[in-house]
């Protein structure tokens, strides 16, 4: 039988980064093993439901890359083949009424057990399993009843989820037996905490795609990080692009201990995926950020200061605190040092060409001329032109802020006219 899995979110707020986590473990999966991948809107809860929270999960995924292969269903679509199993599970002796609403009658005896393949052999004793409400008074079916009935319907052959569900496991599997489907193979993967060892949350830092997305992380970055969450094809390898992901994915190799995430290294790990887009996508692709975030930044000069930040830079949002003085004035300050400020403004006022090259061999010489050493000499200059300590190039920041606002600059740092 060919491998099909689901992803199974729930319309309720924004896309949190672990159900992201293990929506690619099962896209992973069902590319892996050349199965399909289907996404179902866990919408019986309808109460909690947000209004764009449907579009919100499926741009969030499709900018993720973590596509999904028929037409999206919804649990509420399916509401009253629900009802008409809980009514014949009644008919059968497998489920009562109960005060308006419909329980399943748990096995009271033994125990249910599954071979989990994340956590290995699971065994619950039946009598602390309760008796399980499948349809609620106003006549809606429950999470633990539509769920289960719809793995059979779509023919799931592999669940793939945080480990926060195996309490509901045995309840669901002992509804699949009661109506005779098939029970799927279960996998429980394992949550993510943050430093602290709690499970991550905003308090940590971002958690939702969205947040992501505007602090300017590359997607496939992202994707590469999350799928080491809890897996890894040998425990050396790290950047690995979404082929050789699906090539050696292997569910097997999941581990059951919570994963870490780790944000410097996400910086890490997408600042080397920035320094290896070729120049042309990387600036494009920042100019496109820029856009998106609200930045009404002259895209020409963008792409020109691109190749000073490429090799900088951990994620796009570091480009406006590094290289903002370029679009924007600076607040003037001669860092402790008017004299070499004013020197160097002197001499790039006859530098022609006003070019990188030019530009150092004229401050260079300002420098020799004071007898400075370049960290002596370039900070206060640096400081004044660009607003801060750390910065693109010099040469290359002064030759794209161009010889009127650089001198500018110079004058008002230096307190000159």
């Amino acid at each position: 039988m060919s491998v099909r899995v689901r992803m199974a979110p729930s319309p309720t707020g924004f896309l949190h980064i672990g159900g992201v986590r293990t929506f690619l473990f099962n896209w992973l999966f069902a590319r892996q093993q050349g199965g399909q991948n289907l996404l179902r809107i866990e919408n019986t809860d309808t109460s909690r439901e947000v209004a764009e929270a449907v579009d919100h999960i499926q741009s969030s995924l499709s900018w993720l890359g973590i596509g999904w292969d028929e037409e999206p269903t919804f649990q509420l679509d399916r509401m009253d083949d629900c009802r008409r199993v809980a009514e014949q599970l009644v008919a059968d002796g497998k489920a009562y009424e109960d005060e308006g609403a419909i329980r399943f009658r748990m096995p009271d005896e033994g125990v249910t057990a599954w071979e989990d393949v994340v956590r290995g052999r699971v065994e619950v004793a039946n009598e602390t399993i309760e008796d399980l409400v499948l349809v609620r008074s106003d006549g809606r079916p429950t999470y633990n009843f539509a769920s289960p009935m719809e793995d059979v319907w779509d023919g799931i052959t592999h669940v793939i989820r945080g480990d926060d569900h195996i309490s509901n496991t045995p309840k669901q599997i002992n509804v699949i037996r009661a109506f005779g489907g098939e029970v799927p193979t279960y996998a429980h993967v394992p949550s993510i905490f943050g430093a602290d060892g709690k499970k991550l949350s905003k308090r940590h830092g971002a958690v939702g795609v969205d947040e992501f997305q505007r602090a300017g992380y590359l997607p496939e970055a992202l994707v590469n990080f999350l799928a080491l969450l809890g897996w890894a094809p040998d425990g050396e390898t790290t950047i690995m692009s979404r082929d050789e992901l699906v090539e050696r994915f292997d569910l097997y190799r999941v581990s059951p201990s919570p994963a870490q995430f780790d944000y410097a290294k996400l910086d890490w790990m997408n600042g080397v995926y920035l320094r290896a887009l070729p120049p042309g996508e990387f600036a494009h692709r920042l100019i496109l950020w820029l856009g998106e975030q609200g930045y009404d930044w002259d895209a020409e000069l963008v792409r020109r200061a691109a190749p000073l930040v490429q090799e900088k830079i951990a994620k796009f949002a570091d480009f406006p605190s590094f290289a903002g003085f370029l679009f924007h004035d600076v607040e003037a300050d001669a860092d402790g040092d008017a004299a070499v400020v004013l020197a160097a403004r002197e001499a790039l006022a006859e530098v022609d060409p006003f070019t990188a090259e030019a530009i150092e061999s004229a401050l260079r010489g300002v420098l020799e001329q004071l007898d400075l050493k370049p960290r002596q000499g370039f900070q206060p200059i640096r400081v004044a032109v660009t607003g801060s300590t750390v910065s693109p190039g010099l040469f290359e920041s002064i030759e794209l802020l161009g010889r009127e606002t650089t001198l500018r600059r110079l004058s008002a740092a230096a307190g000159a006219p």
